[in-house]
């Protein structure tokens, strides 16, 4: 099968060309005929990417562990999916990623993809609604009426945090850039603060029940003082990880693949009640930029996504 793989030389990360071999499907697994697959810039330099779970060095990897497409092959003991079924889902980010031709994962980290998106969305939605899901519900325990603050509430994650949590029943405070107040208000936010130009522990006037920092920095840090005794500060930050501050090292999480959340989030979208935001589409020939960071044209909103096997109508 046709990837794109991280260069095994080289001063900073960069993707190349190469040819694996196809993936079989142990117990458990399915292989997915990829149509189109999520960025996660930041993934090139991420722990699983350059080291396996024992802590050997790790040469190779192919980058993106979200994805659309149709099951191409089952392997035993997989009784939920059918050869041609279109699916949509993660895997562990330790496992070749997805800007290949097939990408291979758990059954139980996949579910069927919403009818209502094109391959390409559906590819936008796994990681970042999940994040906001299990960032919200298991980490930041939400409950009807909570005031929730949500940092880059335009971004991949963030747009679906507001969503979620105002379809929740929460009144959402967002930070985001001006040039999209409009549409952070349209997916539910109650309160928008320009970052910009405003500090917006200032402009907070009453504590929150939780933080949602998808920014990192400090603004974690700064958000702390505004969280209510006994509620939740939660971030996704790669820079948090490491931190030797209890409260960030408590508030840091990493998502997991999860098939019942991904049917509830498919249901959801397909019903109009939640929406995927595509910042810009880019074809498999151009992985590399999209990592780098240099696709124009982008909308500063969602997602960036490659299109692997795009439809030839």
């Amino acid at each position: 099968m046709k990837v794109m793989r991280l260069a095994d030389s080289g001063n900073s990360p960069k993707l190349v060309e190469a040819t694996l071999p196809d993936p079989v499907p142990a117990s458990g697994q399915v292989v997915v005929r990829v149509s189109a697959a999520g960025v996660t810039p930041t993934e090139l330099a991420w722990y699983p990417t350059t080291h396996d779970p024992s802590g050997t060095p790790r040469t190779g990897a192919v980058p993106a562990h979200e994805f659309s497409g149709s099951v191409a092959a089952v392997g035993p003991n997989v009784y939920d999916f059918t050869l041609g079924q279109s699916v949509f889902g993660m895997n562990d980010w330790f496992a070749q990623g997805a800007v290949a031709e097939l990408c291979l994962t758990d059954a139980a980290s996949i579910a069927p993809s919403p009818i209502t998106l094109t391959p390409t969305q559906a590819a936008s939605v796994p990681i970042g609604a999940l994040t906001a899901w299990q960032g919200l519900f298991e980490h930041g325990h939400l409950h009807p009426g909570d005031r929730v603050l949500i940092h880059g509430a335009a971004g991949s994650v963030g747009h679906f945090a507001v969503q979620i949590a105002h379809l929740h029943g929460a009144h959402v405070i967002a930070t985001a850039s001006r040039h999209n107040f409009d549409l952070v208000r349209q997916l539910g936010a109650d309160e928008i603060i320009d970052y910009h130009s405003t500090r917006f522990e200032q402009a907070v006037t009453e504590p929150v029940d939780i933080v949602f920092d998808t920014v990192g920095g400090d603004t974690l840090l700064r958000s702390l003082s505004l969280v209510k005794p006994g509620r939740y500060a939660v971030t996704i930050a790669a820079d948090k990880e490491s931190s030797e501050d209890p409260r960030v090292q408590h508030a840091f999480f990493i998502v997991k693949p999860n098939q019942r959340q991904l049917m509830e989030i498919a249901a959801l979208i397909d019903t109009g009640k939640l929406r995927t935001l595509i910042d810009a589409v880019v074809p498999f020939a151009e992985a590399e930029a999209a990592y780098s960071g240099k696709i124009a044209g982008r909308n500063g909103h969602g997602k960036l996504v490659i299109a692997v096997d795009p439809p030839t109508v």
